[in-house]
């Protein structure tokens, strides 16, 4: 069920009434059902797969509340291997599988073994590394657990968040859950605002860049050096469009019950070094990465050659958490080097107290550009179809540049219109410093602007719809 489709509107034209006059206990029991009815539409047989982290990560919660620390350690790995076992089988046990073949077959080993191809459940990534989450802060002692099955089971299954994130923390989402909720005015705006807005983002963005896309990289003839830079640009534009437009609906959709949930992009195309890209855009998972991968392995002590080492591990491993083929792997790596030579390179600077130039809105706007390109180069590797189509598109420069024609069919016209709304409001927010800047705009301008939103939505209907890119993993 896809937050853009009429079987969602009517979902919620029934789940939100209901929500209004049912009181707190009723208005959870509700949510939980309708979560797994929302879930059990893309596929019934999976909802196993929630009960069974669910059930298990609760009973370990209220067992690592006391107990000696040997008995607590052993608690959290079975919370861990639970989760990380549903993980290894139903996403990567074909990768692995597939690898180990090949790497024997290098060796001289023929197995000839048959791979099984799981079907993997949609938002197994997001819950699986929520609950984890869960247990892992009650052994810290960071958090209580909850005594409530069903307030737990709904902070796993939460509807707007649950197949794309963004990855809550208990700390943040559970108390919200457990305790009446009272709706404001402003809440409520702000909810619809941001259900229109990522909308905006999805139906007239995103969905008319895919094709381009979709062609460039499905393509078996030839193609030119601006077929390969085009990809570059429009998948970076779909991606961005995609995923924060479906975080912003989430969070629209959990306003309107009056639960926040975390801001998960924050203007990261305007980022200045790989750092701060991970401070802005996805920011559930790389803080996840952060607290729960980087830190236990040492994170930044212990010497910058072992820091190093910790930022490719996570990276790489988070790279995985995308999807089951080295491609992602890979793309990890990347951005685990590249994380790595900009610390290097801080640090040298730094302790040799070079300066590189004067601080300055040019300068400024030079290291955006550099760290966008370095992004726009880095997703071919999260786009493309196989390591061999990664080596072809990654050798940009060897294509013709003889002629600047392309085949490719363009973006729609409601993409590209959206496109030239979207940047001066990304520019606008990132110089306020805040996505409300819009609300102190004169009321009629306002009006005007919602109005031109919902009339670009209304034109890229007639694009064709395509699955949020965010479901895969």
């Amino acid at each position: 069920m896809w937050f853009n489709s009429l079987t969602f509107a009517v979902f919620m034209a029934i789940v939100y009434p209901l929500y209004r006059v049912l009181p707190h206990r009723g208005q959870n029991v509700m949510l939980l059902v309708a979560s797994y009815v929302f879930y059990g539409m893309w596929d019934w047989r999976f909802l196993g797969l929630i009960i069974i982290s669910t059930c298990v990560d609760f009973f370990v919660g209220n067992a690592l509340a006391n107990g000696r620390k040997a008995t607590r350690r052993l608690y959290l790995w079975i919370s861990i291997t639970t989760n990380l076992g549903l993980l290894a089988t139903f996403k990567y046990f074909g990768f692995f599988s597939e690898s180990l073949q090949a790497l024997l077959s290098v060796v001289g080993f023929d197995v000839g073994w048959t791979t099984i191809h799981i079907v993997l459940p949609v938002g197994i990534s997001f819950y699986t590394f929520q609950t984890m989450s869960y247990t892992i802060d009650i052994y810290r002692r960071k958090i209580q657990p909850t005594e409530r099955f069903l307030d737990f089971s709904l902070f796993v299954a939460f509807f707007p968040q649950l197949v794309a994130g963004p990855i809550e923390r208990a700390a943040n989402l559970l108390p919200q859950i457990e305790s009446p909720r009272s709706l404001s005015l402003a809440q409520s705006s702000r909810g619809l605002y941001l259900i229109l807005f990522g909308l905006f983002k999805k139906v007239a963005i995103a969905d008319g860049i895919a094709n381009s896309v979709n062609t460039i990289y499905g393509s078996t003839g030839s193609l030119t050096g601006i077929d390969i830079i085009l990809a570059c640009y429009l998948f970076t534009i779909q991606i961005y469009c995609d995923f924060a437009g479906y975080s912003d609906i989430a969070r629209g959709i959990s306003k309107l019950m009056g639960i926040e949930l975390m801001t998960n992009f924050k203007t990261p195309y305007f980022a200045t070094n790989p750092s701060e890209v991970w401070q802005r855009w996805h920011i559930s998972l790389s803080s996840w990465l952060r607290d729960y991968l980087y830190i236990p392995l040492g994170g930044n002590r212990g010497g910058e050659l072992k820091t190093y080492r910790n930022l490719l591990i996570t990276m790489a491993l988070g790279g995985l958490w995308h999807g089951n083929s080295w491609n992602f792997a890979f793309w990890g790596l990347f951005h685990g080097g590249w994380l790595s030579f900009h610390r290097l390179i801080s640090s040298l600077s730094n302790h040799r107290k070079i300066v590189c130039g004067i601080r300055s809105r040019c300068t400024k706007l030079l290291k955006i550009l550099a760290c966008y390109h370095a992004w726009c180069y880095s997703m071919i590797l999260f786009r493309a179809e196989s390591l061999e189509q990664t080596i072809t598109f990654s050798s940009i420069w060897a294509y013709d540049f003889s002629t600047w024609s392309t085949s490719v069919p363009m973006p729609t016209f409601a993409a590209l219109s959206g496109l030239l709304l979207l940047v001066p409001l990304e520019i606008a927010e990132y110089v306020k410093g805040s996505p409300l800047f819009y609300r102190k705009w004169p009321a009629t301008i306002r009006g005007a602007y919602y109005a031109l939103l919902l009339y670009l939505i209304l034109m890229g209907t007639s694009n064709e719809p395509v699955q949020f890119i965010y479901f895969q993993f």
